[in-house]
């Protein structure tokens, strides 16, 4: 729709509906059967998974308009959202997050957490390549390293 911005060399799948004023960074995908409702800012290279929602109103109703109430929904740089998820209205998902498909997301997510379920929790940490890590913070597959840093963890730098 008009206002919408969608950032170079996005990839939009079968059936996606942008809303007006939308923000899409660069490089990111997102599959079929999406709606990318007003109030929904997707960073670069982010990951919709096919079918996964977004709400921009908490309370709904058919008879009151509450276009005046849209909650914002920021989702960082990197982030992957599984196929089928739900993310609520109002939350920030941090960078490098991965939701879990089918997941309904009701609080904010920090960086680099995986989370998935019904409402949606914790359950580790994922790297920036995406495989889950283990209790050193170690990756497997890319052998980044991380930290704790607060409520989230950082990538450690040499």
């Amino acid at each position: 729709m008009a206002g919408a911005r969608v950032g170079a060399n996005c990839v939009l799948g079968q059936n996606v509906f942008v809303a007006n004023d939308v923000r899409i960074g660069a490089g990111t995908k997102i599959q079929n059967n999406v709606s990318v409702y007003a109030g929904v800012t997707l960073g670069k290279q982010c990951f919709v998974g096919p079918s996964a929602v977004f709400t921009n109103v908490r309370t709904p109703r058919a008879e009151v308009n509450r276009k005046d109430q849209y909650a914002a929904t920021l989702v960082g740089d990197g982030a992957t959202i599984g196929a089928n998820a739900t993310i609520v209205c109002g939350v920030t998902i941090g960078k490098y997050a991965v939701i879990g498909a089918g997941a309904v997301v009701t609080a904010d997510v920090p960086a680099y957490r995986l989370v998935y379920g019904t409402p949606a929790r914790a359950h580790g940490w994922a790297c920036r390549c995406g495989a889950v890590l283990g209790d050193a913070l170690a990756c497997s597959e890319c052998k980044r390293q991380y930290r704790p840093r607060g409520a989230s963890i950082v990538e450690k730098t040499s």
